[in-house]
């Protein structure tokens, strides 16, 4: 697969609104036994990129970007029920993204493949007050509250966020992880914030967090163990 020619070449098909030949794109990659989740990252990720930045620089029509826009999010459905099931990771993942359409099929794709392998998530998108995802991360109780995509206009919102977070201490061992959108393109901005965890893009973000998983997994077995002598006792 020449990467650099599909996405050019999908990318062309998607801001014209070619919905049969963007379909004969994606079906012609998996006819070549390419991986679903690969071409999720290496072909549909680099396409919203690009469809994003031409419009932020006015190189692309409003109507160019909503075909783009609609288009991806269709083949994306079609392409994640493609995805290989990976084992249970033990691992609950409360996630929200901006408000906008290309930043909540950004938080799709990354829902998509953060369950496929193997989180359980809950995605509730763009444009929910920090107070119902307080609200929601008390009731949850995940393991990672995950903000990725978000608009510029989402920083300060979830710099307060997180600031409520640990000053009430609800959720001790809660860990935030925050990539993509505004995070992208305002670097140091996560770490400023206060978020544990950041990536780039999706497959950064995958690979990041089961590692984390990997390296927390004896800690809590440890906890549970011990969880366990206390009450056989």
């Amino acid at each position: 697969m020449d990467q650099e020619l599909v996405v050019e070449h999908l990318f062309h098909t998607l801001i014209t609104g070619d919905r049969l030949n963007a379909r004969r794109i994606t079906q012609e990659l998996l006819n070549e036994e390419i991986a679903p989740e690969q071409i999720s990252h290496e072909i549909y990720w680099p396409v919203l990129e690009m469809i994003n930045s031409l419009f932020r620089a006015d190189q692309l029509s409003t109507l160019a970007h909503h075909y783009g826009i609609r288009l991806l999010r269709s083949l994306c459905d079609q392409t994640q029920v493609k995805y290989s099931l990976q084992p249970s990771r033990g691992r609950k993942v409360l996630m929200f993204s901006g408000a906008s359409e290309a930043d909540e099929l950004a938080g799709q794709l990354v829902s998509d493949l953060l369950e496929a392998d193997g989180y359980e998530m809950y995605f509730g998108g763009g444009g929910i007050a920090k107070d119902e995802i307080l609200a929601e991360t008390g009731e949850r109780n995940p393991d990672v509250l995950l903000m990725f995509a978000s608009g510029p206009d989402d920083a300060p919102n979830i710099r307060q966020l997180i600031d409520q977070i640990r000053s009430v201490g609800a959720c001790p061992h809660l860990q935030i992880v925050v990539g993509g959108g505004i995070f992208n393109r305002a670097e140091g901005l996560a770490e400023e914030i206060g978020a544990d965890l950041w990536a780039k893009d999706p497959a950064e973000l995958v690979g990041k967090l089961a590692s984390d998983t990997q390296r927390r997994a004896p800690a809590e077995q440890r906890t549970v163990g011990r969880n366990r002598r206390v009450k056989a006792a």
